[in-house]
């Protein structure tokens, strides 16, 4: 098995993050993803939705500023939230609720341009909402939000790219082994620096396999791509749930990334504290 890592890094960044991934996992998730989106436009079809799906969020979360989005706007881009989608409903209802989930938004984007505080303002808008499993999506929340809102300065950094209580997510299925039958404890925290490098080492992939546009899209693309096969594979029936339909090879890719949530006739997949979905006017419509 190849082994694709960071390179030796000098003296002064010894502190630095380092990955050992695999080129073998690597290569085959490239070929699987291209060969998959083939029949359903290319990979240029879903790099083009991605930077759609990201427009809207640069549009509506902004850096250090005194306005936050409306609440049918939040709830629009909150539909592109596969992990907070079905979950977030109490805080978009509920009058006190929604009040605190908004001055946390406003408190995480303050200062946003200075990534070096990035882990402190994710914990300090986890700190808002109760600690308990209900909650796990609130850390995905807060990085949704920053990847959206500038996706070349914050990577993806959900809990299925890298969860380290679990040991589970993309850098797992990526990790270099010599022994496939072996499980190894992954020394690498879920800090921006991980993500970060995660993505740089992706990206370098990448152009080393000839891929100089949209990188930023295609890692993105990868990642899921890479998750998805560990669902098909791996995944148990709680995470098959939210991923049916596997006669479709792009399916969980949609999935994953929130590509598929709003229908062109405006039917959402978030749902309200009742259960119902949220429908919206064609003018909330990314696709």
């Amino acid at each position: 098995m190849g082994l694709f890592s960071s390179k030796k890094k000098p003296e002064s960044q010894l502190n630095a993050v380092v990955l050992e991934l695999s080129a073998e996992v690597l290569d085959h998730n490239l070929n699987c993803l291209i060969e998959g989106s083939e029949s359903q436009g290319g990979i240029e079809r879903f790099t083009y939705a991605l930077k759609v799906r990201n427009e809207a969020f640069k549009d509506s979360f902004s850096f250090n500023s005194d306005k936050t989005p409306d609440k049918a706007t939040l709830q629009s881009l909150f539909s592109f939230m596969p992990t907070v989608r079905r979950r977030i409903a109490p805080y978009l209802d509920e009058i006190t609720k929604y009040k605190v989930l908004v001055t946390a938004i406003g408190k995480l984007l303050e200062g946003a341009e200075d990534t070096t505080t990035t882990d402190q303002r994710i914990k300090d808008f986890c700190k808002v909402f109760p600690e308990d499993k209900k909650h796990r999506w609130v850390r995905d929340l807060a990085t949704e939000i920053l990847h959206g809102a500038s996706p070349e300065l914050y990577p993806l950094m959900l809990r299925w790219v890298w969860d380290i209580s679990s040991q589970t997510g993309v850098l797992r299925e990526l990790w270099y082994v010599q022994d496939e039958g072996s499980f190894i404890n992954i020394d690498i925290d879920n800090s921006y620096q991980s993500y970060i490098t995660l993505r740089m080492e992706l990206s370098q992939y990448l152009t080393k396999k000839g891929i100089f546009r949209d990188v930023l899209e295609y890692v993105d693309l990868l990642q899921a791509q890479i998750y998805a096969n560990y669902i098909c594979e791996h995944g148990g029936t709680y995470i098959r749930a939210d991923f049916s339909n596997p006669e479709d090879p792009m399916m969980h890719i949609r999935r994953l990334l929130g590509l598929d949530g709003i229908s062109r006739k405006g039917k959402s997949r978030l749902k309200t504290i009742e259960g119902q979905y949220v429908v919206f006017d064609n003018q909330n419509v990314l696709n």
